[in-house]
Formats: structure tokens, sequence, C-alpha cells
């Protein structure tokens, strides 16, 4: 009962803090309108590029066209989920050890990795989400899909997995702000994972390209945050993939939690 009601009162906190950010990004309708042109004119430059491969060749490291369209939309939904929950407040964060007003978050009666990094909701980017999904669904219907339950299950808790999987590596890489205090160089490291991230696993072949695949999906396991969930839902159903999308799933967000409290015992006020 106390995990249930302590759940609801951070359910309801979000809802709070969305509403407020929410009302703050219309008071500048005009910037809000400008980040929303910019992603869907990124997202059709992303379509018309792969129109454009597809138009030459039947498939792509054994992707054909609806598949790897769906995967595009998978990324692009994911990315844009991650970016609207969390990529604005940890970019924050070594502002906030720099300038020390993090002192007046770790007062709060509420837990710090919560308020850290999910205090903002970038408005901006939540469009992402509903483009990328309506991509996957264009490109469902384009493959003739016929609805199945197991794949559904499947593809949904791969695509939550995914997105926990990415906060995970975001906040560890964060955390490293309470030593380094300029973040800019952890968050390109962010953008060359998400980069990663943005191809199927297929691709990494030969003799260079091989032992990249392996490190990224079985050690550093960025690859699986997009291909699971798409394989699972247009490709192959990989039961063995899907548990280790789980389990690194369950094993890499204790280790963020764990460094990030660390990191916060290591911290120093500015003040101090």
């Amino acid at each position: 009962m106390g995990i249930l009601s302590g759940f609801t009162r951070y359910l309801r906190l979000l809802g709070g803090l969305a509403v407020y950010t929410l009302n703050r990004e219309l008071a500048f309708r005009g910037n809000f309108l400008v980040k929303v042109s910019v992603e869907v004119i990124w997202l059709g430059i992303l379509i018309a590029f792969y129109r454009v491969v597809f138009a030459r060749t039947s498939t792509v490291a054994g992707w054909n066209e609806p598949q790897y369209l769906f995967f595009v939309g998978c990324y692009f939904a994911l990315n844009g989920l991650i970016e609207m929950l969390f990529l604005e407040n940890c970019n924050e964060f070594a502002e906030l050890v720099r300038t020390g007003d993090l002192d007046g978050l770790l007062l709060k009666p509420i837990d710090e990795q919560f308020l850290i990094t999910c205090r903002r909701i970038d408005w901006g980017t939540a469009p992402n989400v509903l483009m990328g999904s309506i991509v996957m669904v264009v490109a469902l219907v384009n493959a003739g899909w016929h609805p199945d339950p197991l794949r559904i299950a499947t593809f949904l808790v791969t695509f939550a997995c995914g997105t926990a999987i990415a906060y995970g590596f975001m906040l560890m890489l964060t955390s490293i702000s309470v030593w380094m205090v300029r973040n800019q160089s952890l968050m390109e490291m962010w953008w060359l994972f998400s980069s990663l991230a943005r191809y199927p696993k297929e691709i990494f072949s030969g003799p260079w390209g091989e032992p990249l695949g392996v490190f990224f999906t079985y050690c550093v396991p960025i690859l699986v945050v997009v291909n699971v969930p798409a394989n699972a839902m247009v490709r192959v159903l990989d039961g063995p993939m899907v548990a280790l999308t789980i389990t690194a799933t369950v094993l890499l967000l204790w280790a963020s939690r764990r460094f990030f409290q660390h990191a916060l015992r290591s911290y120093r006020s500015a003040s101090s």
C-alpha cells in the first residue's frame, strides 16, 4: 500500500510539473512552433533519404523498406521521449553543480534523482513521439502486418526497457559532472551513443564492424535500445535478445542509481 501511494504521489507530481512547464512553453509560442517545425523537417529529411536509398535497393542489412521505416519511426519516438523527459534536465545538472543551485533541490522532501532528472518536460520535442508513432503505423500498414498480441506486448515491454537503458546511460554521464563540473564533452558522448542506436545492429559486420556490434550489444548495450523492439514487431521475435534487454535494463537502472547517489555524496556545495 505504501509503495502504491508513493507511486501515485510521484505520478501526481510529474503531472503538475508537466502542466507547469507546458504553461511556460506556451508563453513563447513562436519559439515552441519553431522547435516543432525543426523536428518535422528533420523527420522529413530522414524519410526522404531512406526512400531514395530503397529506390536503388530492396534491403539494407536484411531490412526491407517497411521494416526499416518502422525502425526509423521507433528510433524517432524513443529518442523524442528521452529528449522530452530527461535531456534538458540532465544538461542543466552541471550548471546546478557549478552555481550551487543544486543545494536547494537536495533540500526538497522528495527523491533527488526524480527531482533532478524529471523536473522539466521539454514539450518542444513531445511531437517527436507522435510523429515516430505515425511512421511506425504507416510502415506496418505498408508491410501488410497482422496484429499479434505477443509481438505487441513484447514491443511495448522492450520499448520501455530501451527508454530505461538510454536513461540509465544518460544518468551515469550526468553524474560525472559532480567531479568535472563542465559536462559538454560528456553530453557529446551521449549523442554518440544515440547515433549508434539509430542504425540496425546488422550493419556492424566485417572485421571492424562485428567487434563493435558485439561490444555495443553485450558490453555497452546501446544497440538493443531500438533494435530489439523493432525486431520484435516486424522481424524476428528473438527470446534471448528480449531477455538480454530486460536484464540489461534492471542492471543498468540499479548501477546508474548507485553511481548517482555516490556522486551526490561526493558533492560539495558551491558555498563550502
